[in-house]
């Protein structure tokens, strides 16, 4: 397994009780890579990756920090204010993290609602790194790419 695909399934398996690990492309909306404990469809993929993008380019985001910077008198930098997003749902918590080093894309791990949300945070942005260090070249990566977990039993 390529070095990079290693970090994905690696991260899934670090935060605890983590039922899916991707990166997401938040130009295009695109879930490049993921890794997962069961296969999810190709819909449920495909709006995990434009729902990323939204929460940290929508129209909505971007307008706030805009005036964001009106205010503070801050001339536009590119650099983005929603670096850290975090969402709840009855059964699932979602998190959300831009990549430092590429901020035109974000990571995304679901973990289960009764999972510990300090650790599976603070492990996430141990992962997101561990992920941006094994990142491939640009372009290595043309196309989305699904990981799929093995069971315990490593089959």
């Amino acid at each position: 397994m390529p070095r990079f695909e290693k970090a994905i399934a690696d991260a899934r398996r670090h935060i605890p009780d983590c039922l899916a690990a991707g990166r997401v492309d938040l130009t295009t909306g695109v879930l490049l890579d993921v890794a997962a404990a069961d296969g999810p469809s190709r819909d449920i993929l495909s709006l995990v990756g434009a729902a990323t993008s939204d929460l940290f380019n929508g129209p909505n985001v971007s307008t706030i920090e805009q005036r964001v910077r009106e205010s503070r008198g801050v001339p536009e930098d590119g650099r983005h204010y929603f670096e850290e997003i975090l969402v709840f749902s009855e059964r699932l918590v979602h998190v959300f993290l831009r990549s430092k080093l590429r901020p035109e894309q974000a990571f995304v791990f679901v973990c289960p609602a009764h999972a510990n949300v300090g650790l599976v945070l603070a492990k996430s942005r141990l992962a997101a790194a561990e992920i941006q260090a094994a990142h491939p070249p640009s372009g290595a990566y043309a196309r989305p790419h699904v990981v799929r977990a093995k069971d315990e039993t490593g089959t």
